[in-house]
């Protein structure tokens, strides 16, 4: 009975290291997009360059979270269809999900091509870098329905048993990124296009790499013949929401933080933030990793109702997720003032100072970060969707905002770097108040009965 047990456990392990390493990587790499981008932009074009750059990222978090959305909805529901062996239903939600991912590239394509300079004013951008952020908006918004597919491929293949697949499709796309942003900004000299150009290339290179798993016939996925149902639009938004939410109040807290900078430290301050922001990315991504990671063996064990593979699951994720906070953080502290000079090519004292303060503050928020995007994706992995839409919407709007602007006129530029970590762990102290009454509740019932 032990030996079985044991088997068991190890077998839990083994998938979950399986899904989660390779998706943690994959995860890292797609994020470096953005890193790569600011990396090269602020070598290539500076400080100003480095500004415009994070006033147009919010918008990239919108695409992004768009694709998460239709990404994750789709695949859980579609995973979910599958373990229980209703094929039709399980390739009818992928074909819908890709009908939306049409739909809302058109959207983002018509704001692209005809309101970009409006939404460059919008953000924040004044004369000195208005041309750079407009060209950055307009370029990558056109790009948007490689984004989007892109995304959705990858979480399709992860779920049909392809994580390393995946993780190669994410890497390989990232990789190809780093390689166009040094040949366009530096070679052809074609500054901030060259990055978004970059960027917007990427994607294809990934989908070229994911291509394999049709071409070699490995794909249990397909578009079928079947009408854009409302039904299905519902329940694809309904599972995927919290994950929109997630990017997309990622994008809002940054504009409000850039225009919060703006008023206290000028240009030189948002540059200073861009720093941060993009090495965020890359630190969220790991969390967001491991929560992507758990969600196909989550959903999978939820269809068949093994609750025992799930709770290890969720353990394997969180004790995972604490290990690699405490790197982070040791990391960002330690090496503050190297990791500010990669992105301080014109060796600007103001934005070496900030930025350096930003980031033995801002990232204290790790374990608290770590444990709301899993626990969400837990919830959103058993269809209980509620509760994760709550979580995403108090950390990502309802508390964030109002708490940066309170305590940025109480402590300036110190306030907007605190904001984030007390609202991570004001959030995660309500979530584990909420599971562990539910889990009192479960227990008292049991004993019941």
């Amino acid at each position: 009975m032990k030996t079985d047990i044991a088997l068991k456990d190890k077998s839990i392990l083994k998938n979950f290291t399986k899904y989660s390493l390779s998706n943690v990587l994959g995860m890292v790499g797609l994020s470096c997009y953005i890193l790569a981008d600011t990396f090269f932009i602020a070598n290539g074009v500076g400080a100003d360059g480095l500004a415009a750059l994070n006033l147009a990222i919010p918008i990239y978090s919108f695409i992004h979270g768009c694709a998460l959305m239709l990404g994750i909805g789709g695949v859980t529901k579609y995973s979910i269809y599958k373990s229980q062996n209703s094929e039709h239903k399980a390739n009818s939600i992928f074909t819908n999900t890709i009908y939306l991912a049409l739909l809302i590239s058109l959207i983002f394509m018509a704001v692209g091509y005809f309101y970009s300079e409006g939404l460059a004013h919008i953000l924040g951008a004044d004369s000195k870098i208005f041309a750079m952020t407009n060209t950055y908006l307009k370029v990558m918004l056109l790009f948007t329905p490689l984004f989007i597919v892109n995304e959705i491929l990858i979480c399709f293949v992860r779920n049909d048993s392809k994580p390393r697949l995946s993780m190669t499709a994410m890497l390989v796309g990232s990789l190809s990124n780093i390689i166009l942003d040094y040949i366009f900004i530096f070679e052809f000299k074609m500054g901030m296009l060259g990055a978004v150009l970059a960027t917007g290339v990427s994607p294809i290179i990934s989908m070229i790499v994911i291509s394999v798993h049709f071409i070699k016939k490995n794909n249990s996925f397909y578009l079928v013949k079947v009408k854009l149902k409302l039904s299905k639009i519902k329940t694809i938004f309904s599972l995927g929401l919290p994950s929109l939410i997630t990017e997309l109040s990622a994008g809002v807290v940054m504009i409000v933080f850039n225009l919060i900078i703006l008023r206290l430290e000028g240009n030189t301050g948002v540059a200073a933030y861009g720093v941060i922001a993009n090495i965020a990315l890359v630190v969220n991504a790991m969390f967001v990793g491991i929560a992507q990671g758990i969600q196909p063996l989550v959903t999978k064990a939820y269809g068949k109702s093994e609750k025992e593979v799930i709770n290890k699951t969720l353990k394997y994720a969180l004790i995972t997720m604490l290990g690699l906070a405490a790197i982070i953080y040791i990391t960002t502290a330690t090496f503050a003032d190297s990791i500010t000079l990669m992105f301080n090519s014109e060796g600007n004292p103001k934005l070496q100072e900030i930025a350096i303060t930003g980031l033995r503050l801002y990232f204290t928020s790790g374990i608290f970060a770590g444990f709301n995007i899993i626990i969400s994706m837990y919830f959103t992995s058993t269809e209980n969707p509620a509760p994760a839409q709550l979580i995403s919407l108090i950390r990502g709007f309802f508390l964030i905002i109002p708490l940066a602007f309170i305590l940025s006129r109480a402590f300036g530029i110190i306030g907007v770097w605190i904001t984030f970590p007390l609202t991570e762990a004001m959030v995660a102290i309500a979530v584990a108040l909420f599971l562990t009454k539910k889990l009192q509740t479960t227990n008292t019932k049991s004993k019941k009965n």
